[in-house]
């Protein structure tokens, strides 16, 4: 009987086992688990952190009894692999009470990525300290909440799973302080977007601190000596600082590694050992757009591979075509969600490329608890190939985010945005979605019929003398406006013309940049030249707050 071994469960591993026995019914499938559980909502934990998800049992998916009832699969947790021998065909598997040895004619190695712990003074005897990778993590940390009754806690690292603890721990009624080496939170995202984060987080009275890092600890875990010298007061931390792929077994088994330690694979998800394969977190993917080495750890990737890796197994003919990176995170009352490159990715790639910011709703503005989305769209200046994209907002976002990824999956360009069509009713969406919006905005740009600006472009052109107009109205512009802008109102701007000089380069900014356009296009025809302020006062003021 052909035996095919997977190494490791949850996402790639469950969802190749399952998928191989749907495909084959008379192979024999092992899955070995290191953990006590097999298959878990590990997205699901910082949730169950915060009360949201009250049932513990709520996170296992499966156990090893269903998994043997419905798919007759061998399940043997709380084992280890501890060796591969690739020229006899065979493993050493670890137990608590055992060792032995089983054969595989193929190896499907599904181990997942674990917490990077940096080496810091004082790490060795802090008590307080932890991470978040599967159940018993949970259970230690609430647990810990239970016992200790903190009422303050550090976080540090601010990606997706820093932010959401973060969050968790809050709505415990603990207050949070979270600590960022990078220059803003979110950093897989481009920074004036991670501004509206930023801001989420204040609102909700966390104190947040970027470009710190952690140097020491002190006090058995109580205190955090910072780079500057400051000291912070914790009685709980979590660790958030990113991951790395747990590789140990397959570099002991001389499998071929590349950039950070991931696991290569070929186009079959084979590694550079013949019958060994590998899925999830701990290997190397290409970027579906640049086509060149990257790593993605999310579930959703993960599940894929896990299912192509059966179907190459039971002789389907499947291909590794790449990943987009595209995810979401909840923070409080808003989301941010992203897919494909970000703004830095493209300039250290050295792409061509333009960008739009535009502001929309949820639903139609005139339908009750309408809400903003703040989409930004980046592209080639002259094909339209998409790039990426990137939205912050209450509602809505992953909606958006999901056809954009399915856009450059596609294929599409921007110049197909405008063509999509969504079902539309007013508690939906608006008849011109927000995905339209950018379609639109980003072919005037193609096209030439607006010329935009950056806000990090904006001090640049001040000081080459450009002539800063605000076309909100007066009431708008006494509220707040960016500094040496001139009010100018968009219904006054026809009568008023002649006090815009035709000498200088004209830029112009409103709430969001869509009022601003218009004044664009009443000024180019009239013989100025003229730069849109992207994003205008409402980029502006999240990134200056």
């Amino acid at each position: 009987m052909n035996r095919t071994i997977i190494v490791g469960g949850v996402a790639g591993g469950m969802s190749c086992a399952t998928r191989l026995r749907r495909l084959d019914e008379n192979r024999e499938i092992i899955i070995i688990e290191k953990g006590p559980d097999v298959s878990f909502a590990n997205c699901g934990l910082p949730y169950y952190v915060s009360d949201e998800i009250e049932d513990r049992s709520k996170l296992l998916v499966q156990t090893p009894q269903s998994l043997k009832a419905r798919f007759n699969l061998d399940v043997r947790v709380k084992s280890e692999v501890v060796a591969i021998d690739s020229a006899s065909k065979k493993i050493m598997v670890k137990t608590d009470t055992d060792t032995y040895e089983l054969s595989y004619d193929q190896l499907v190695l599904s181990p997942g990525a674990k917490p990077f712990i940096p080496l810091l003074p004082g790490m060795e005897t802090a008590e307080n300290i932890f991470t978040l990778r599967n159940v018993p993590d949970v259970d230690r940390i609430v647990s810990a909440i239970d016992q200790l009754k903190p009422k303050k806690a550090a976080v540090i690292g601010a990606g997706f799973i820093g932010l959401e603890m973060a969050e968790s721990l809050t709505k415990r009624g603990i207050e949070v302080t979270i600590i960022e080496m990078a220059p803003h939170v979110l950093p897989t995202v481009d920074s004036e977007m991670a501004a509206f984060a930023y801001q989420e987080l204040v609102r909700n009275d966390l104190s947040v601190l970027t470009s710190t890092s952690v140097v020491a600890i002190e006090n058995k875990g109580k205190t955090l000596v910072l780079d500057n010298d400051k000291k912070i007061e914790t009685e709980l931390i979590i660790l958030s600082v990113g991951v790395r792929p747990e590789n140990s077994l397959a570099e002991s088994a001389g499998i071929e590694l590349g950039m950070r330690g991931g696991i290569l694979v070929d186009g079959s998800y084979e590694t550079s050992v013949k019958d060994i394969y590998a899925v999830g977190d701990a290997i190397i993917v290409k970027h579906h757009i640049t086509g060149e080495d990257t790593m993605i750890a999310l579930a959703s990737p993960a599940n894929r591979q896990g299912r192509q890796v059966a179907d190459i197994l039971a002789g389907i003919d499947r291909k590794n075509r790449g990943s987009l990176g595209t995810a979401i995170v909840r923070i409080f009352d808003q989301s941010v969600a992203s897919t494909g490159l970000t703004e830095r990715q493209l300039k250290m790639l050295n792409y061509d490329f333009k960008i739009v910011h535009v502001e929309g709703k949820n639903h139609a503005g005139y339908y009750p608890n309408a809400s903003m989305i703040f989409l930004k769209l980046l592209f080639h200046p002259k094909t339209g190939e998409i790039y990426g994209a990137q939205a912050v907002g209450k509602d809505g976002v992953d909606k958006r985010i999901d056809i954009l990824a399915t856009a450059i999956k596609a294929g599409l360009t921007v110049e197909d945005l405008p063509e999509l069509e969504f079902t539309y009713a007013p508690p939906f969406g608006s008849a011109k979605d927000i995905v339209n919006m950018a379609g639109y905005a980003a072919l005037n740009i193609i096209e030439g019929i607006t010329n935009n600006i950056q806000l990090d472009e904006l001090e640049s052109a001040r000081e080459l003398g450009s002539y800063l107009i605000d076309v909100r109205t007066t009431q708008e512009f006494k509220k707040g406006s960016i500094p040496g802008f001139t009010n100018l109102p968009l219904n006054e701007l026809r009568a008023r013309m002649k006090e815009i000089p035709k000498d200088k380069e004209i830029i112009l900014s409103c709430h969001s940049g869509q009022r601003s356009y218009i004044a664009s296009r009443m000024l180019t025809q009239n013989g100025y030249q003229v730069k849109n302020l992207d994003g205008s006062h409402l980029l502006y003021e999240a990134n200056n707050s």
